[in-house]
């Protein structure tokens, strides 16, 4: 028997449910990071946000063999084969006793929800394209966004009437409850005429296809480049509330406002994009973004961290910025690759982390007793990406035109 269409409304909640346990599985972690520190030994304290881009590793990993499965088999075969993974990790994690055995499971958690990450968005390409699927994805993110404003909280709860552990077997909890959602009332988006033959060459002639595409090649460097600052902030933002600033019971709270900063720049982009476009967004975005971290550099060089109200108004602004980009530049980089949406989510995906990872290892060894470093950080970035974004506005138009018709 064949499912009936969800809703406009269904399928944004249930994509967005999708992607947002990706969210529950970093976030609500961040009050734990000490406890969990402690408990399997570790000696550096800024190891411990390896507990957290480790994971994003395995999100760009993942993709590579999720994507192009997807492709040949359907969509939804393969978010079943990733929760199954991540409930294997989080049980890996849950009974870890070295630094070694809990990144070994983060990075596992991190393959397993690369399929529900990776499949949703292919599942909103398959259904939307142009402006109109960075309208969706803009108000699937505006849902998703949801989970980051009280995944602290929650995990700060459950930390003080249980243990770290506990935090891990919520996440297994909401992973089977979304599974269960997503069995019931979300048909194939990939009709069987559409799936591409899988093939030892799948891979290669995807990759070859997509670095053809300048624009996507360009927009994926870009979204690297933002991804890299803001896992830098999430590795450190523990670090910075609760041990800089000395606010761990705040660290929830200040964690949900600056979520509600990109949640709501997200909600407007889903009604601005479809009046100014979205490379309009992002360039304007792009440029707030830099003039802000040059503005607290130019501000605070030199000198201790300034007064918690401060530097949360720049984090905001920054934030604010971001959730112009996210959306965006995810559907500009599927634009041109919708045929192959699967596995063009996959490589995109892919390459983006496989730049954020490392950039948010290097820049957050250097945030140990300011959020200066992190703020330098976002300069370089916004530097980088800018000037990306000015080669494809100059030496990609031809694509443009190519993917307007």
């Amino acid at each position: 028997m064949q499912k009936k269409n969800p809703s406009q409304f269904e399928f944004i909640a249930l994509m967005a449910s999708l992607m947002s346990i990706v969210a529950l599985a970093i976030d609500a972690l961040l009050p734990a990071l000490e406890y969990i520190g402690f408990s399997i030994g570790t000696t550096n304290i800024v190891d411990n946000q390896l507990l957290i881009t480790m994971i994003f590793l395995g999100l760009g990993l993942g993709p590579l063999f999720f994507g192009p499965i997807s492709d040949s088999l359907g969509r939804k075969p393969i978010v079943f084969m990733g929760f199954g993974l991540f409930i294997i990790a989080s049980l890996i994690c849950v009974f870890s006793e070295s630094l070694e055995m809990m990144i070994f499971g983060r990075i596992l958690q991190g393959i397993g929800l690369s399929a529900p990450r990776t499949i949703s968005i292919a599942m909103v390409r398959d259904s939307y394209n142009g402006d109109y699927m960075a309208r969706v994805m803009s108000f699937i993110t505006v849902v998703f966004i949801f989970v980051p404003i009280i995944a602290p909280a929650l995990g700060k709860l459950v930390l003080d009437h249980y243990n770290w552990q506990a935090i891990f077997y919520i996440q297994l909890i909401f992973s089977i409850l979304v599974s269960f959602w997503f069995w019931k009332r979300q048909p194939e988006t990939l009709p069987k005429e559409y799936r591409v033959k899988f093939t030892s060459h799948i891979f290669m002639n995807g990759l070859k296809e997509i670095f053809k595409a300048k624009r996507t090649i360009g927009f994926t460097i870009i979204a690297g480049f933002i991804t890299g600052s803001f896992m830098v902030y999430l590795s450190t933002a523990q670090q910075i509330f609760q041990i800089q600033y000395d606010l761990k019971e705040q660290f929830p709270y200040i964690f949900a406002a600056l979520a509600i900063a990109i949640g709501s720049a997200t909600f407007l982009n889903g009604t601005l994009v479809i009046k100014y476009g979205m490379e309009k967004m992002v360039t304007v975005s792009l440029i707030g973004f830099f003039s802000v971290s040059l503005l607290y550099i130019i501000l605070f060089h030199g000198t201790v961290n300034p007064d918690i109200g401060i530097l949360l108004a720049f984090f905001g602004l920054q934030f604010f910025a971001i959730g112009f980009l996210f959306g965006n530049l995810r559907a500009l980089a599927m634009e041109p690759v919708g045929h192959i949406a699967g596995i063009g989510a996959a490589i995109t995906g892919f390459l983006s982390t496989m730049m954020a990872v490392p950039l948010s290892i290097l820049i957050g060894r250097f945030v140990s007793d300011t959020a200066l470093p992190l703020f330098y950080g976002f300069l370089v970035c916004s530097s980088l990406a800018l000037l990306v974004l000015i080669y494809l506005k100059v030496y990609a138009k031809e694509e443009i035109q190519e993917v307007m018709k």
